[in-house]
């Protein structure tokens, strides 16, 4: 798929088909993750893939009740290793670069998500704690999303975007 096609086209999907996801889309959403951009090329990412039904649901229930994240075959819960950024840019490191690294990764998920046919959705409202105690993530290791992945069994049209000329300053704010 052409990298426009996956941007214009890709949409969050929030009802999935039971269908399983095979063990090669997977892979290749996980590797594309990977190959996310990283300050320093760090590559303060983590991910946890979560199949089993009492830790997907759970994880919804972690996640302000939204109960399509169980309904995903698949959630991937994607977290930030504070220390490891921390120990490259410090503070900076450890309250922002590993957002924008993780984040950047999360949206590679999604695009090679949508580029293989299966939809996903961008979770950030949840319970940290909850789903660290949950996945039993270590101290030091912050869950950033939740995406959960399966075939759509919806096909939302497209969202209003700000127009260019809104946003877009030449120079000067």
């Amino acid at each position: 798929m052409e990298v426009f096609e996956a941007i214009y086209g890709r949409r969050s999907i929030r009802s999935f088909r039971r269908e399983p996801i095979p063990k090669e889309y997977l892979t290749k959403i996980l590797d594309a993750a990977r190959w996310a951009p990283s300050a320093g090329n760090v590559q303060p990412w983590e991910f946890i893939v979560v199949t089993d039904g009492k830790l997907k649901e759970a994880l919804a229930r972690a996640a302000l009740n939204q109960y399509f994240t169980a309904e995903a075959p698949v959630a991937i819960v994607v977290c930030a290793d504070l220390e490891k950024a921390y120990q490259s840019y410090g503070v900076r490191g450890e309250t922002l670069y590993c957002l924008q690294d993780t984040a950047a990764a999360v949206q590679n998920m999604l695009l090679a998500a949508y580029a293989l046919g299966l939809g996903s959705c961008w979770v950030g409202a949840f319970n940290e704690e909850a789903v660290s105690r949950i996945l039993g993530i270590p101290e030091g290791y912050r869950p950033v999303a939740i995406v959960p992945l399966g075939f759509p069994a919806e096909s939302p049209g497209p969202r209003p975007r700000r127009s260019l000329r809104s946003i877009v300053h030449m120079e000067k704010f």
